[in-house]
């Protein structure tokens, strides 16, 4: 037999700090060429530390203790830096967790792709263009040719992921690493990356490492599934076995932990908290000194938020979702008419929307980008409160702790820095950061994007046990739609700036109008197989193939269930 691609042998990672226990322990698995192996678990279980340990991109306050690294039969960890910038970017490329972070926000999108195949391949600037073109196409980016010129920040979430993606696979790559990769991206977009990346990896004859905490991804990619938690492996089997047999008791908790149940009740005649009526936003761009054009980003939406009512605003990448957030909280110029309370906000001055400020606050899609790196989580938190009430320091300090409790921290790290967090983690602190001044109204954006299924759940669960605790109304912005339907009463479906449905969960789930909405549902429903179905299926995959599982199993399952 050949050797592996990537082998990982008796890896243990640690800081140089004394008497720190090491943050990943003794791992070890292997990558096969042109296969997938995906690496699963909860935020902090050591999946991101053990991926850029692979390229050697930790600070050298980090140290590995014992094991090693081998790509192609040679020593990573041993590597010199001359070897290892040879082998990054051109052999092994990766794909971060927060594009915001990764891209320059100084620099265009043409300008940082170009970069890659000017210095890993030589390419003049006219050739890099049409082959930045094509792949900016292949992960979905529409109207490629004028997205050039474009900055980070002028994309949506989804599709600064995409550029990311794009950027990856640029130098067709031995071995791409794909750090939570489809995070902030809508179910259909999800599905074409998921596609795509199936299809390079035959193309190229790629393998992949494919981080992520979405088993309904990892169900459609991997070939094996690793399953670490807290610096661990605890499982590793093929993705077929591990699914339908798996044997930690870990890995069953997070094969049970989909989002599930009812939103809670809507109180008893609630009133109208937000209402929102033709409002539109304009994209201004300057052509040249003298001339400026205007592009229609947000046309004619509305809709109502009662007060104890969830609402799901939900549509593709670049939809209008986040803008029609940032619009409603008077955070860029709109058109149109915002009343929240029955107070009209959209002709309100910055400083008369200032008591408005604390009832409504926002959960950022990218905690990384919008925490302050050089404040500890501790001024972070109580950042609006210093802002909007008036408290002593130790009840300022008392608050943050009881908040941090709440959503799942240790108020013991209040002290530390968002960098020293993971990036599920990172996300609570934002959510605790909004929480903590009490809002009637908190609209959030996408903020369990980059948390795993079971700290999800937990999330969840917190922000209904607070609806129903103190009345709140949520305007929850997401392109997970299991996520919706177990929290929101009501859902207003977007695209290119537009509402094209809105109604009841039940109505929208069970009886959609819109042909984008059955589209949206449709990618739903395929990703979510009962787990009978999935049974029937392979069983069947059995009579042809002994490899996949073994018979005698596939005849266990349909005796136990």
């Amino acid at each position: 037999m050949s050797s592996p691609l990537l082998s990982v042998q008796d890896l243990r990672i640690a800081f140089t700090q004394p008497n720190q226990p090491p943050i990943v322990n003794g791992i070890n698995f292997d990558i096969d060429q042109k296969e997938c192996v995906a690496l699963v678990g909860e935020s902090g279980s050591g999946k991101s530390i053990t991926a850029q340990s692979i390229l050697r991109l930790l600070p050298k306050q980090v140290i590995y203790p014992t094991g090693d690294i081998l790509f192609a039969d040679q020593s990573l960890l041993k590597a010199s830096d001359k070897t290892l910038r040879q082998i990054r970017g051109n052999q092994i490329s990766m794909i971060f967790q927060e594009p915001m972070v990764s891209l320059n926000p100084l620099h265009t999108i043409e300008k940082q792709l170009s970069e890659v195949l000017t210095l890993h391949l030589g390419m003049r600037r006219h050739e890099a263009r049409s082959e930045i073109l094509l792949y900016l196409d292949r992960v979905g980016i529409k109207e490629a040719k004028t997205r050039l010129s474009a900055y980070p920040h002028q994309l949506s979430g989804g599709e600064r992921q995409r550029v990311m993606i794009a950027m990856a696979i640029l130098t067709k790559p031995k071995l791409l690493i794909a750090d939570e990769p489809t995070t902030a991206l809508d179910v259909s977009v999800q599905a074409q990356i998921i596609q795509l990346l199936k299809e390079l990896k035959h193309e190229l004859n790629m393998s992949i490492l494919f981080i992520s905490h979405n088993l309904g991804v990892v169900k459609k990619i991997a070939d094996k599934v690793v399953v670490m938690r807290k610096g661990e492996i605890v499982e590793q089997n093929s993705r077929h076995r591990l699914f339908l047999l798996p044997q930690h008791p870990y890995t069953k908790m997070l094969l049970n932990s989909e989002p599930a149940g009812d939103p809670v009740p809507l109180p008893d005649a609630p009133g109208i908290l937000l209402n929102v009526n033709q409002l539109g936003v304009d994209l201004v761009s300057k052509k040249s000194l003298f001339r400026s054009q205007k592009k229609r980003i947000l046309d004619n939406i509305g809709f109502t938020v009662h007060q104890g009512e969830s609402v799901g605003l939900v549509g593709e990448s670049g939809s209008g979702k986040s803008t029609t957030a940032l619009a409603i909280l008077r955070l860029i110029h709109s058109e149109g008419h915002i009343q929240f309370d029955s107070h009209p906000l959209h002709n309100l001055s910055q400083k008369k929307l200032l008591p408005f400020r604390s009832r409504m606050q926002i959960v950022f899609q990218d905690p990384f980008s919008s925490l302050n790196p050089r404040f500890t989580v501790l001024q972070i938190i109580s950042e609006g409160i210093m802002t909007h009430k008036k408290c002593s320091r130790s009840e300022r300090e008392q608050a943050v702790i009881n908040i941090m409790h709440e959503v799942g921290l240790d108020p013991n790290s209040r002290y530390r820095y968002p960098m020293e967090f993971s990036g599920g983690e990172r996300q609570r602190i934002a959510i605790a950061r909004a929480l903590i001044l009490q809002p009637e109204l908190l609209i959030l954006d996408e903020p369990t994007s980059s948390l795993d299924r079971t700290i999800q759940l937990q999330i969840i669960q917190l922000m209904k046990s607070l609806q129903a605790k103190y009345q709140l109304s949520y305007l929850f912005i997401s392109h997970d739609l299991s996520v919706i339907r177990s929290l929101c009463h009501k859902v207003v479906v977007m695209r290119a700036g537009r509402i094209v449905e809105q109604g009841s969960r039940e109505k929208i789930f069970t009886q959609p109008e819109n042909g984008y909405t059955k589209s949206l549902l449709s990618f739903l429903e395929r990703s979510s197989y009962s787990k009978a179905k999935i049974r029937d299926r392979v069983i069947k995959k059995e009579k042809k193939n002994s490899d996949v599982v073994k018979w005698e199993d596939a005849l266990l399952i349909r005796k136990n269930h």
